[in-house]
This record gives structure tokens, C-alpha cells and sequence, in this order.
């Protein structure tokens, strides 16, 4: 299941995890999700990207345990 997320000029990939994950550091399934994107710095504005929703699991994976 995605979301759709239309860009704004500047927008990059790390700042999209952070909105919709809560940590910058996990892009590379939003980049995954959109190979028709090229991998920029920052994206051009209009575009519209599909940002994958995590299951629970998926999500906590990387925290160490006191934060899951």
C-alpha cells in the first residue's frame, strides 16, 4: 500500500523518510518505490512519488530495543 506524496521544489529523499518514517536515515524503500525517479540531490517540484507504508516490524527493525 502507498501513499502519494507530490514534491515541492528542493524536496530531497531524506527529508521525505523523515516525514513519513520519522527517520532520514530510511529513504532507500520510498527510492525503491520510485525507479522511475532519478537518485538527486534534491527532487524537482510536481512530482508525484508513491511513499510505501511500513508494516510495524518493518519499521522498528533498525531501533535497538529500548525503542521498539
Amino acid at each position: 500500500m502507498f501513499i502519494p506524496h507530490i514534491t515541492t521544489e528542493g524536496e530531497r529523499w531524506d527529508q521525505l523518510a523523515w516525514r513519513y518514517y520519522g527517520d532520514a536515515h530510511r529513504y532507500q524503500p520510498i527510492v525503491e518505490a520510485n525507479p522511475h525517479v532519478p537518485l538527486d540531490a534534491a527532487l524537482p517540484a510536481g512530482l508525484t512519488l508513491a511513499i510505501p507504508m511500513l508494516d510495524a516490524e518493518t519499521a522498528t527493525e533498525d531501533l535497538p530495543p529500548w525503542m521498539r
